[in-house]
């Protein structure tokens, strides 16, 4: 039976998919919040439960669920979920759509953390990883909205790390940049491919961020850009 849960927000993406199999693997119990659930218990895989990861409610529920197995507490968060969209300029750029990539992506992330950090000091520490993008330090043009956001994102993870450090929660930020998934690759059919990086590889990552084996690593940002 598994000792300790992770919380994985968007384990049914693309990346996701893979980040969920990588604790599967290790032998975590993995609770997967999504908009429909499917009710999959822990024998079939990972626990799925219904929450819109917008609403606090919606994630209360999700962080109850990931917390109420005594035998395997919630040790670690996985912030996967988020967006992204390409525009105009700044100028050309409605506050709308501006506001709409930090919704998407930095609220879903402030939420599960906020409500899982009291569970993670209580069980006695842990780890909470989230996902920004190149795009935070290497920004290109048509997409300052998502570059805000994830470098949002990566400074929110940095302020937690400082925050909960003498509490034993530690918090670390991947930054992938193009991940080969079936979605970018449609998205980008002429694309060199063999330069993204799988998607196992950065669940690898996370995966060890989560764990204690990366016990003395708070606050870091991980470019996992590959060759892209």
């Amino acid at each position: 039976m598994a000792e300790r849960t992770v919380l994985v927000t968007g384990g049914t993406g693309g990346l996701g998919g893979a980040v969920t199999a990588a604790f599967l693997t290790a032998g975590w119990r993995v609770v997967v919040p999504e908009r429909e659930g499917s009710g999959n218990t822990p024998a079939t895989g990972p626990v799925h439960v219904t929450a819109d990861l917008l609403d606090p409610d919606g994630v209360a529920r999700a962080v109850a669920v990931a917390a109420a197995e005594p035998t395997a507490p919630l040790r670690a968060v996985v912030n996967l979920v988020g967006g992204y969209a390409s525009g105009g300029l700044v100028h050309e750029t409605p506050i709308e759509e501006f506001d709409r990539m930090l919704r998407v992506n930095l609220r879903p992330t402030y939420l599960v953390t906020q409500a899982a950090l009291p569970h993670l000091v209580a069980a006695g520490g842990g780890a909470v990883v989230c996902v920004s993008a190149r795009a935070a330090v290497a920004p290109f043009p048509g997409a300052a909205g998502y570059a805000t956001a994830k470098a949002a994102v990566q400074a929110f993870a940095n302020a937690v790390a400082v925050e909960y450090r003498q509490r034993g929660v530690r918090c670390n930020t991947v930054l992938p940049s193009v991940i080969d998934t079936p979605a970018n690759r449609a998205a980008q059919p002429d694309a060199d491919h063999g330069r993204w990086v799988p998607p196992a590889q950065i669940a690898a990552v996370i995966r060890f961020l989560a764990s204690d084996e990366s016990a003395p690593t708070s606050g870091a940002s991980i470019p996992v850009y590959g060759r892209a």
